[in-house]
């Protein structure tokens, strides 16, 4: 993934982004929207006390490129529901409503469970071993690291449910949905007593695909994303 140094500055008008100039120039609208996509997903955009507005002709010249390929990106990525542009002010960051995001969420639950299932019946042990390696240092439900260090684990662990549950078509239609939810399990992993929970439902997720207890694993997992869901609806005010 390209490294990008994403940076907004709270003053009038657009908001700068910081971001590296691209030095291959043979794919400029792929690699325009590759660069911009991973800036938007890293701005944590729901701790932005307002719209982020986009300035298309600051982002071409950040990348050194024509405003053609970042036009293109920006339509792509408005497609994708990442930005919209409004009329005679400008492309925004879309900010997802609290009903948006939990029906993203309801979406994910029966994704990650059916993959669970599919861990059960597939994956070797090997693969499922390396789940219980990215929690080795929290096996007493405690934090020993950074929370947002945890956070990346925590995302980490349920993109690679997906991916282990070997199927290609669940994975392409997780992958666009959990990009947007990455923005929101960064947001929400700090509120309430979540950690805590996190990482006990993560290693009762995990003994039970050891045991390859299918209705276990998968029921475990869909419960563990439903608890995101009733946490937003409790508790994500910021997202009226």
């Amino acid at each position: 993934m390209m490294s990008i140094d994403a940076t907004v500055r709270r003053a009038p008008g657009a908001s700068k982004l910081s971001v590296a100039p691209l030095e291959d120039t043979s794919t400029f609208k792929n690699r325009a929207y590759s660069a911009l996509k991973e800036v938007i997903v890293s701005l944590n955009i729901y701790d932005q006390p307002h719209e982020v507005r986009l300035d298309e002709r600051q982002l071409a010249q950040s990348l050194g490129v024509s405003r053609t390929p970042v036009r293109e990106a920006m339509a792509q990525l408005e497609r994708e529901g990442f930005v919209h542009s409004v009329p005679r002010r400008g492309i925004y960051v879309v900010r997802k409503t609290r009903r948006e995001v939990i029906e993203m969420i309801q979406v994910w639950a029966a994704l990650e469970s059916l993959a669970a299932r599919l861990i059960t019946l597939h994956s070797s042990d090997e693969e499922i071993g390396r789940l219980r390696q990215m929690f080795t240092t929290f096996e007493d439900g405690t934090l020993h690291a950074k929370l947002d260090e945890y956070s990346e684990i925590n995302i980490h662990f349920h993109q690679t449910i997906i991916a282990m549950g070997g199927n290609g078509v669940l994975v392409s239609l997780a992958e666009n949905l959990f990009t947007h939810m990455r923005m929101i399990r960064r947001k929400t992993i700090g509120e309430e007593d979540r950690v805590i929970r996190s990482i006990q439902d993560h290693l009762a997720i995990i003994q039970a695909l050891e045991a390859r207890d299918t209705e276990r694993a998968e029921a475990l997992v869909r419960s563990h994303a439903l608890g995101l869901a009733d946490h937003v609806a409790r508790h994500a005010d910021y997202l009226e």
